[in-house]
């Protein structure tokens, strides 16, 4: 079996020495490992490259997906399709671990694989498994796919993750003084933590921190709690400790509420989120801080070197010329799935991140016949590409991709491209000009992926929602879509629909084409403001300060409470 002392092939720095564990639903850490589905994964994944390479006591907690979220495919039509796919993977380890844990008042086995921090230069994961030949086939099924959409399955996929991570930790022997939830997937932590310290809440504060991820509903899960119960989540914590937590409803549990209940502090992952985080949290008693950590982006992983190197010498035309090398690249991969031929010389604007409605892919197509003459102007030609991926399950954001693949289909300068993993995110950021984001405002908690498209080049086109207003200068780091003060939101996306394609037509383009050198200055810029600030290793550094080791000090309701108890 791997002891502690044997995880980490580097000398840890004595100021990240505080032993603690970091629990995701998903890592997105390399192109073969195929374990996420978005920008949590991609956020996780920064992190733990950061951990690595700060040298912080940081192990990372997951899940292996068989299937992971699904692979991306097309239909006879060129409409989307999910497929699966059993993945396997030769660079992890077999720690020999198998222990039990109880879901759905049934013995169920967890297998342990470690990603070994050599192999992808990663602070080590352990990834946990119930696809083996000792459960049935029930149970194997648990980490099949990524959100599996059965709510059954995804109750236990919280409980894999939380109590399967947490017991993990007991049995390998190692010293755990922090669990940090990235987002309440892994709650059920809390409560083995709960029954591990005799129901003393304080003491499972004292131990664990919470990242919220999202403002949405869908991002906020909640179930009933007999339904939780009936499935073990609980650990055998009483029905009395179950319901505070949960009040004042009395019959669903929120998992975010819950987690906000039960850890030292939360924080959201931007300072507009935390501000969005706090307003949404403060009519509930009991909650802990709630403060704000942006995410952020690892640079060495994401940002090409040469490109930075010729930041760095100052030599604007090389600069220049890797770019439009960086968009032959891209432009191949458009060419291969759609036979459509880009040409490096154009503007070219990427919209790409996970399709979900309040994202607003098709917000630059609502009034088609305009955005038909903006892409037609022969003049100032334009680009266009479209990439990500809808919940498999989630026909409306579905119905949008495909609708979008319909409408541009005839347009030989437009594209929409399968299989938006990290290699492709990767030459989509490195080969656009433009880098698209057009969510709804106040419901993009951060929107990492324009941060690593400004490292490498590609100028933001944003809604100020998110990590923008920290980093924006409009006109000389990226460009900014007004937000509509209107109540009505057909009404906001018709008038932000406008300001966007008025941007483009007036302003954006016409600069690329007449003014190149002004619009280097402004890629320049992107890339010296993006930097360090929101390199994942500054984040990585902010954990251990704010979250991590700041002193934990009891709400005066628990400090009440406890000396009633004494009493």
């Amino acid at each position: 079996m791997i002891t502690p002392s044997e995880l980490f092939s580097y000398k840890i720095d004595k100021k990240y020495a505080k032993p603690a564990a970091y629990f995701s639903m998903e890592f997105a850490i390399d192109q073969p490992l195929k374990i996420y589905s978005g920008g949590l994964g991609f956020l996780a994944g920064s992190h733990m490259r950061s951990a690595y390479e700060l040298k912080q006591n940081l192990v990372g907690i997951g899940i292996l997906w068989k299937y992971g979220y699904y692979d991306q495919e097309r239909n006879m039509d060129g409409t989307l399709k999910a497929g699966y796919t059993e993945k396997n993977y030769s660079f992890l380890t077999d720690t020999g671990i198998v222990f039990p844990i109880t879901i759905h008042n049934h013995e169920v086995n967890v297998k342990i694989w470690l990603l070994k921090p050599e192999v992808f230069h990663t602070a080590p994961i352990f990834l946990l498994s119930t696809d083996i030949p000792e459960n049935d086939h029930l149970a194997q099924t648990i980490c099949h796919r990524l959100y599996d959409s059965h709510e059954s399955a995804r109750i236990a996929q919280s409980i894999l993750l939380g109590t399967g991570g947490a017991k993990l930790l007991d049995v390998l022997g190692r010293e755990t003084e922090v669990y940090h939830m990235n987002e309440g997937h892994a709650l059920p932590l809390c409560f083995y933590l709960l029954n591990k310290y005799n129901n003393d809440l304080e003491e499972v504060k004292k131990r664990v921190v919470f990242t919220t991820h999202t403002p949405e509903k869908a991002g906020n899960e909640e179930h009933s709690i007999s339904y939780m119960d009936v499935m073990s989540f609980f650990n055998k914590v009483p029905k009395e400790t179950v319901l505070e937590l949960a009040a004042p409803d009395e019959h669903n549990l929120s998992y975010t509420l819950a987690a906000l209940r039960m850890s030292r502090k939360a924080n959201g992952v931007s300072a507009l989120h935390g501000e969005v985080s706090r307003k949404m949290w403060e009519g509930f008693d009991d909650i802990c801080e709630i403060t704000s950590i942006t995410n952020a982006q690892n640079k060495t992983y994401w940002m090409d070197e040469q490109l930075a190197g010729h930041l760095n010498t100052g030599n604007d035309n090389e600069l220049v010329e890797r770019k439009k090398a960086l968009k032959k690249e891209l432009f191949k991969e458009v060419a291969n799935q759609t036979g459509k031929i880009f040409d490096q010389n154009v503007i070219t604007i990427v919209w790409a991140r996970r399709f979900a409605a309040y994202k607003r892919a098709n917000l630059l197509i609502r009034d088609f016949e305009r955005f038909e003459k903006l892409v037609s102007n022969s003049k100032y030609p334009v680009q266009v590409i479209w990439a990500g991926k809808p919940y498999p399950e989630d026909y409306g954001a579905i119905d949008i991709f495909n609708d979008i693949h319909n409408k541009i289909k005839h347009l030989p300068n437009c594209a929409i491209l399968t299989g938006y993993e990290m290699q492709l995110s990767g030459l989509l950021k490195r080969g656009s000009d433009l880098w698209l984001n057009t969510p709804k405002m106040y419901r993009e908690a951060s929107g990492t992926s324009g941060m690593t498209a400004a490292m490498n080049g590609s100028v933001n086109l944003s809604i100020p929602d998110g990590w923008i207003p920290e980093f924006s200068d409009h006109g000389k780091n990226c460009f900014i879509i007004t937000r509509s003060e209107s109540e009505d939101s057909e009404e906001r996306d018709t008038q932000e629909h406008d300001t966007l394609l008025t941007l483009l037509e007036t302003e954006i383009v016409p600069l690329y084409y007449n003014k190149p050198k002004a619009w280097t200055a402004i890629v320049k810029q992107s890339m010296t403001d993006v930097l360090p600030e929101f390199d994942s290793n500054r984040m990585a550094r902010e954990y251990y300060e704010k979250m991590y080791t700041a002193e934990y000090k009891p709400s005066k309701k628990s400090a009440k409470a406890k000396k009633a108890e004494v009493i």
